[in-house]
């Protein structure tokens, strides 16, 4: 028995790095899964069918269920086509992975509109318009009276929670909604049998060999047989702990890399002051630190 025999995911994003290792998994531990990725570039230009299909022939051979997606999901009809796809090849819906994203960084300063639109489309609206058509789908299954046990995971970023990346402000943005989305859709989709969770991952893969700085931190060689930290392979488990049917976690945001897990808290108090009466500027600059 695997831990997601019989649910049916959609994994965005999947043809490669941290997603393909999602699928892989999922597919494994019993998951009919829907590999959808676009095949672009780092960038998001261009496409390419092959990644997707590759994931697909690969789970197959191991006598696993799967199908592919190209679809974009930065598009609000390419998420609507993606749950559609899973709904009419395997007969539900029970868990999304939004996964996709993709890079192209550049100081605020020197910041083109193309650049801040493609990032925020591809990483903010691609997980809002999968969530969106999801959410549709398990809210008319609930109201039908039909069971429903929904799970959500996003992916989140430590340049967008804990470790801000200059030159990612476009990401690091688009990663810090993320987070925010995954707890408003908590709080709403709970009456409906849906859980959503998001993770900040840390890993070696296309994107974060390509980070200025980062680069040579991933690309270092691992002697066989010793463990990897910086492999993809280690995000998985805990994405696929998150998807199970009895997993009881919503509302949360996990950092996750190597061997460590920890859950992330937002934005919180850390000094208040208090006034009697209306403030003042001379007040408020003597008081706050």
């Amino acid at each position: 028995m695997g831990a997601l025999d019989g649910r049916v995911a959609v994994i965005t994003g999947a043809g490669r790095g941290i997603g393909r290792e999602h699928a892989l998994l999922f597919a494994r531990e019993g998951a009919s899964v829907v590999v959808n990725d676009l095949g672009g570039a780092n960038d998001g230009s261009g496409s390419d069918a092959g990644p997707a299909q590759e994931v697909v022939d690969e789970i197959r051979a191991a006598g696993g269920k799967a199908v592919a997606n190209t679809a974009n999901v930065a598009e609000w009809a390419g998420a609507a086509e993606l749950v559609t796809q899973a709904v009419d090849e395997f007969g539900r819906l029970d868990v999304v992975v939004n996964n996709a994203g993709i890079l192209r960084d550049a100081f605020i300063a020197g910041l083109e509109e193309s650049q801040w639109d493609s990032v925020i489309a591809v990483h903010l609206k691609g997980h809002a318009a999968v969530l969106r058509h999801a959410a549709a789908y398990w809210k008319t299954a609930s109201k039908a009276g039909e069971p429903v046990a929904g799970s959500v995971i996003n992916t989140a970023s430590a340049s967008g929670t804990t470790l801000p990346n200059a030159g990612q402000a476009n990401y690091g943005a688009a990663k810090a909604g993320i987070a925010a989305l995954t707890l408003v859709a908590a709080e709403e989709l709970e009456r409906y049998g849906v859980r959503v969770n998001a993770i900040a991952p840390i890993a070696r893969t296309r994107l974060t060999l390509a980070t200025p700085g980062m680069g040579a931190i991933f690309a270092q060689e691992v002697e066989e047989g010793e463990f990897d930290a910086f492999s993809p392979a280690n995000i998985s488990p805990l994405v696929a702990y998150l998807a199970t049917e009895k997993c009881p976690l919503t509302g949360k945001v996990f950092a996750v890399q190597g061997g460590a897990i920890s859950e992330l808290a937002g934005w919180h108090d850390v000094k208040v002051i208090e006034t009697e009466a209306a403030w003042e500027i001379d007040d408020i600059a003597a008081r706050l630190p």
